[in-house]
């Protein structure tokens, strides 16, 4: 069989594989601090008889462009974006760390911090339980700070820091729970150098026209390859007929 089949069969995996990944970043368009995917391949010599010009292409894997969304005012004390780079911490399924930038918090029946998914938040040193308290706030380093309710004081008390992280990007990896982690599988130390903006989320950093135009294109591509498997069924048939006439 004519290796055509086999290259055009590659760009339709490859072009359905990158439809998958531009989908699901639209329907990540309005989600606070996600990360926009895409899909990166190489071109691969096709190994048999034949003309060894002829490549296939080969889907390598995901990745994830780092760029920041628009920092959204909401006035919300427990709303928090990343100020320029880096992440906060969170605690994956494992009781791992891991990490994020989306800052919509809130805090559990315990009183535990945690993302609008459930996360727990993880502090400088361990959860960061929230008392019953009257005022609450978050400084720009990740500071904690309440003003318990029944003591008769003004002053806030901290109690806890949230860990800020700024690996490498090239040494994370997102994970399928939409979480980051470093790639080597250890935890990054915190950095004092990473600040948040209370009373702002951050956006996707989606754009939506982009990821239509990638669609089309991608559509385009996946037809083109797809009449060249037909092409190569037709060429096929063809050859056989020809050798039944002998």
């Amino acid at each position: 069989m004519d290796k055509s089949l086999y290259i055009a069969f590659s760009g339709v995996t490859r072009a359905m594989k990158a439809q998958q990944v531009h989908a699901n970043n639209l329907a990540n368009l309005n989600s606070r601090g996600f990360r926009k995917d895409f899909v990166h391949s190489i071109a691969a010599p096709l190994q048999g008889d034949g003309h060894h010009s002829r490549v296939m292409t080969v889907a390598t894997g995901t990745s994830s462009a780092m760029g920041s969304g628009t920092a959204i005012h909401t006035g919300r004390n427990l709303d928090l974006a990343i100020a320029d780079e880096g992440w906060m911490v969170v605690q994956d399924d494992d009781g791992k760390d891991a990490y994020t930038r989306a800052g919509h918090l809130s805090f559990d029946e315990k009183g535990k911090l945690i993302t609008s998914s459930g996360r727990l938040i993880v502090g400088n040193g361990g959860d960061i339980t929230i008392p019953a308290h009257r005022h609450l706030e978050i400084g720009g380093d990740g500071m904690v700070s309440v003003i318990p309710t029944g003591i008769g004081r003004s002053t806030p008390v901290v109690i806890g820091q949230i860990k800020l992280v700024n690996p490498d990007p090239k040494e994370i990896i997102k994970g399928e729970d939409g979480l980051f982690r470093r790639i080597d599988g250890t935890e990054e130390d915190k950095d004092a150098s990473v600040t948040v903006k209370t009373g702002y989320l951050e956006s996707s950093n989606v754009n939506a026209v982009e990821e239509m135009i990638q669609f089309m294109n991608l559509s385009r591509q996946f037809e083109l390859q797809f009449k060249v498997m037909k092409a190569a069924e037709t060429l096929a048939a063809s050859g056989d007929q020809l050798l039944r006439m002998e």
